[in-house]
């Protein structure tokens, strides 16, 4: 059965799942992910039709975008009262096989409503930010939701470790272009994780721009599951900054470009952290940009019969 078909006879609740983990940030907006749905249960798979062809070689920015979509996915279900049992990499013969959502009746989350009005919300805003500060607490906050996930995430408060990553940010986009000087795509400067696949300017880093990285401990390292569960713990973080009327914007070039991420990961992270994205925190004046262009549920859900008990 091809992707789309019968998706319509799907049941609701899995539909609006899906639809709803299709609203999650993924790199340069490829939404790189697809569905199958058999009776209650819903396999989230990579679709490397939509990788990126140049920068992507390993699929790392590809498993952190179905991460996203994955705890969209959790979150969504558990806001529309379904309990949820998620197995991750369930088969080792299968790599695309990402993660198996298993729904049980349940009573919706005591968060329901915010939930889900977050992930309606939910913008990449490339905006300059106001110059409120983003307290250190509020980082702590966001890092502690973060490693719910499975993630590692360190606020950067220190004025040399910003002014290093400051200059990382420069070194990686200036290594972007000049492979776009010779013919190779543009794949964007400073920002480019999230949803818009457009550039921001090259701008420094602001003082009161709240900066944290998300990364995987040495016992996860770079690997599937690590990419997994850092994309997991992006989408957690943003939703709650959302919830607090906080802006999120992703800086991923800095770990697209192998000579700055190993520089990240050694001159800031003391070696011991697998960087897999940096995030920009902070306030905006007033407003959410539009949503961009997300893929029909048709696109994405394929329906197949439920497994015989």
């Amino acid at each position: 059965m091809t992707v789309g078909a019968a998706a319509s006879g799907v049941r609701a609740d899995v539909r609006r799942v899906v639809e709803l983990a299709g609203l999650a940030p993924s790199v340069r907006n490829s939404q790189p992910w697809r569905f199958v749905a058999r009776g209650t249960e819903i396999e989230l798979r990579a679709d490397r039709s939509r990788a990126l062809r140049v920068g992507d070689d390993d699929g790392r920015m590809l498993l952190l975008s179905c991460g996203a979509a994955l705890d969209h996915a959790v979150v969504a279900a558990r806001a529309l009262g379904d309990a949820v049992e998620v197995r991750r990499l369930p088969d080792a013969g299968d790599p695309d096989l990402l993660a198996v959502l298993r729904l049980h009746p349940g009573v919706p989350s005591a968060s329901a409503a915010t939930d889900l009005q977050a992930i309606a919300e939910r913008r990449t805003d490339r905006r300059r930010f106001t110059s409120w500060p983003v307290s250190f607490g509020q980082l702590q906050d966001l890092c502690r939701v973060a490693e719910q996930r499975g993630a590692v995430a360190v606020p950067v408060v220190d004025l040399a470790d910003r002014v290093r990553i400051d200059l990382l940010l420069g070194r990686a986009g200036d290594r972007q272009a000049r492979d776009a000087a010779r013919g190779r795509p543009r794949l964007g400067l400073r920002a480019s994780l999230g949803d818009s696949p457009y550039v921001e300017p090259d701008r420094d880093l602001e003082p009161a721009d709240g900066l944290l990285v998300l990364g995987t401990a040495p016992d996860i390292g770079d690997t599937p599951a690590g990419w997994l569960a850092a994309g997991e713990a992006l989408s957690a973080l943003w939703l709650d900054a959302t919830r607090a009327g906080l802006a999120i914007v992703p800086l991923s070039v800095v770990c697209e470009v192998p000579e700055t991420r190993a520089a990240l990961q050694h001159e800031v992270l003391g070696g011991l952290v697998s960087p897999q994205v940096l995030v920009r925190v902070g306030w905006q004046a007033i407003g959410r940009p539009r949503r961009t262009p997300r893929r029909p549920v048709e696109d994405v859900l394929e329906v197949q019969p439920a497994a015989m008990p």
